[in-house]
């Protein structure tokens, strides 16, 4: 399944983000991707996939489900005769570029974190995300995007001294997921929604731009 899950500042930030990456100084970039554990390369085209990636939903559980009212028929009419209630899809799946790709670093990142620090800061930002997050029909669970990376910036420099852009990115990523995301599943599965990313459409911006500022870490 594939769509694309950006919202208009974030596209705009997207235009704007060569330039930006154009003024900081080389040695700055290449310092904050061994942070991480990648070469610039590596680091680019990760996030250049994750990117691409966003579109892209693997399905995980599809439901069929019928709509509570019936369709009308005039009262003499429905003494004899029934119509079947309008049948349709319901579906939960992960975004691959918003999901799976940053759990994948993560737990490429983890050995290099220090577990307190980490259990921290991931606490405290799905705190944040599930006070942040809210449901809005049609489209799942939305958050303002440049709060996330804000905030795992934060709680990574307060607690995690020795490698902040690590415990960032982890506590970033598990933070939107868990808070914003699984938290609200229950009340989502209540709303006449049609398909739940989780890790997409709305809560994917915020994702992205935590590993942004997490590079910018050092």
């Amino acid at each position: 399944m594939f769509f694309l899950p950006f919202s208009l500042l974030f596209f705009l930030f997207l235009l704007f983000l060569p330039i930006l990456i154009f003024l900081i100084p080389i040695g700055i970039i290449n310092i904050s991707f061994q942070k991480l554990g990648l070469s610039p390369t590596a680091g680019f085209l990760f996030f250049l996939l994750s990117l691409m990636g966003s579109g892209i939903n693997i399905p995980l559980i599809e439901e069929e489900v019928y709509e509570e009212e019936e369709p009308f028929l005039p009262h003499f009419l429905s003494l004899f005769y029934r119509l079947p209630r309008k049948q349709r899809k319901k579906i939960i799946a992960v975004n691959f570029g918003g999901c799976i790709m940053p759990l994948i670093l993560s737990l490429y990142l983890l050995p290099r974190v220090s577990l307190l620090s980490l259990t921290i800061c991931t606490f405290l930002m799905i705190i944040v995300s599930k006070y942040l997050s809210r449901i809005v029909p049609g489209i799942g669970v939305v958050m303002p995007a440049f709060i996330p990376p804000i905030f795992s910036a934060i709680f990574a420099l307060i607690f995690s001294k020795d490698n902040p852009s690590a415990v960032a990115y982890i506590s970033g990523v598990l933070g939107v997921l868990i808070g914003a995301d699984l938290l609200n599943l229950s009340k989502i599965r209540k709303t006449n929604y049609s398909l739940l990313s989780i890790g997409g459409a709305g809560v994917f911006d915020g994702i992205f731009l935590v590993g942004i500022i997490a590079v910018l870490l050092i």
